[in-house]
């Protein structure tokens, strides 16, 4: 080998050997870190969700009867009141449940006669009496699924038929929806589950009208917590009447949770798991690395609330070096 090749080579493991990357003390394997100092911070907590906008009720208008559709009344876009008609289903099955009620009726009055003047049993009446009540519940069946009312007040949304074409309750006939009343649904994490409340009032913003901010409040907080994403769900009623909000749109709530004491880290301080959206920091613990899992919270310019049961202030945390850190690694700290 020449020399020139034995000097670099040489050269290279010195500089190995004198990098930032790895210390080794007392013959023991080290990364060198810098630490800083956790402390708690009084913060006014306005938490921000995105969600998507529903209207407060949305119906999809099916039918319990098949058959040829006579006429549609409305259009998209329509308004409509509850109890406005909106659709006419062939008559043909209400007019033969008619006459079957019709013709149950004239004898059932007929066997109320015999039954009274005594030349007929009780329970022949009785059986007769069952069948006319049937009869009377088809047609009121029949009537209603032939003559369709609108069960809300709001807006049409969607139709899917025409007149004339056949009718089947696979795909509705149209959508009614809701305009003058919203609402969304926000999935919060479990370490707000206290502070969450019905009818604590909210701000609703959305990109499209930027100088503008509308009301809402918590309707709704669901009782359990998903065990995989740790979250609950709070149901968000929004009231509409300028109807300048629509359903469907994306928007975004903050919730006014007041004043806590939190503990704030540099964000950079916080990893990723790879594959996963779990979030962790190190923290040094008597010189050794030790891994805490944390959930974020709220976030403030280049830095971030970190929320752990086992971090409560005055920990020191990885600031510089932690991307090389596994746990247990024992720490070198240099100022």
């Amino acid at each position: 080998m020449k020399k020139s090749s034995i000097l670099v080579l040489g050269l290279a493991l010195v500089l190995a050997g004198c990098g930032n990357k790895e210390a080794k003390k007392d013959g023991v394997k080290s990364e060198n870190v810098k630490v800083q100092t956790l402390e708690t911070q009084k913060i006014t907590r306005n938490v921000e969700y995105s969600t998507t906008l529903q209207g407060y009720e949305e119906i999809n208008i099916s039918p319990s009867v098949q058959g040829n559709i006579e006429h549609i009344y409305v259009e998209p876009n329509a308004k409509v009141a509850a109890g406005t008609l909106l659709v006419r289903i062939d008559q043909t099955q209400l007019n033969v449940a008619k006459v079957q009620k019709n013709t149950l009726g004239v004898e059932l009055a007929r066997m109320e006669a015999l039954l009274k003047s005594g030349n007929i049993a009780q329970s022949v009446y009785d059986q007769t009496k069952a069948q006319y009540e049937t009869a009377a519940e088809n047609e009121q069946f029949l009537q209603k699924n032939t003559f369709v009312k609108s069960p809300i007040s709001g807006v049409v949304a969607s139709k899917n038929y025409e007149d004339g074409e056949m009718y089947s309750p696979a795909k509705p006939i149209m959508q009614i929806v809701q305009l003058s009343v919203l609402k969304a649904y926000i999935n919060i994490p479990e370490s707000y589950f206290p502070q969450i409340k019905e009818n604590l009032p909210l701000e609703i913003l959305s990109d499209i009208y930027p100088n503008e901010t509308f009301k809402g409040k918590v309707e709704i907080k669901y009782p359990t917590i998903d065990p995989t994403t740790h979250t609950f769900t709070a149901k968000v009623v929004i009231p509409n009447t300028s109807q300048k909000l629509r359903p469907g749109m994306f928007v975004r709530t903050t919730l006014p949770l007041g004043k806590a004491e939190a503990v704030i880290a540099p964000y950079q301080a916080v990893l990723k798991q790879q594959g996963a959206n779990d979030r962790y920091v190190f923290i040094n613990d008597n010189g050794i690395a030790k891994r805490v899992e944390v959930t974020l919270g709220q976030r403030f310019d280049d830095k971030i609330e970190i929320i752990s049961p086992e971090i409560k202030g005055g920990e020191e945390l990885v600031v510089v070096g932690q991307a090389r850190l596994v746990g247990g690694v024992k720490l070198n700290i240099i100022n």
